[in-house]
């Protein structure tokens, strides 16, 4: 019985990950050579995550990130990308690098990205969700 509640708890805890809705404020950045190894442009829909994200992805397990390599390139959000809506505009966007300055579900979008859900010259957009696809 106790084996069944654990396998319960690690498959909900392996779910949030991918599947759980995050809402938080999203910005704006100009890409380069990001995290996961690629050098991305301002024209391409690409997104970065902040630095706890990413490390923790694709899930926390008794405190211990079960996603994060020592190598950031390496990192299993690297094969992912995300889905953002705001105010009824929505944009899916590929995870590529971290966000320093970002709490942990703040996104910073490239400018082609951000203009999908508001005008550049707004900044910041607070409420944004967003989910992992």
């Amino acid at each position: 019985m106790h084996f069944a509640a654990a396998f319960v708890a690690l498959a909900s805890a392996v779910a949030l990950g991918r599947a759980q809705t995050n809402t938080g404020e999203a910005t704006y950045y100009y890409p380069g050579l990001g995290a996961c190894g690629f050098t991305n442009t301002q024209d391409q829909y690409v997104v970065a995550v902040s630095v706890d994200f990413y490390n923790d992805y694709p899930y926390v397990l008794m405190f211990t990130a079960l996603g994060a390599t020592s190598n950031p390139n390496d990192n299993p959000i690297c094969q992912h990308s995300l889905t953002a809506n705001y105010n009824g505009n929505s944009v899916t966007v590929a995870i590529v690098d971290q966000c320093e300055a970002c709490a942990y579900y703040d996104i910073d979008l490239s400018p082609a990205a951000f203009q999908g859900l508001a005008d550049l010259s707004v900044g910041r957009l607070d409420g944004v969700t967003w989910s992992v696809n």
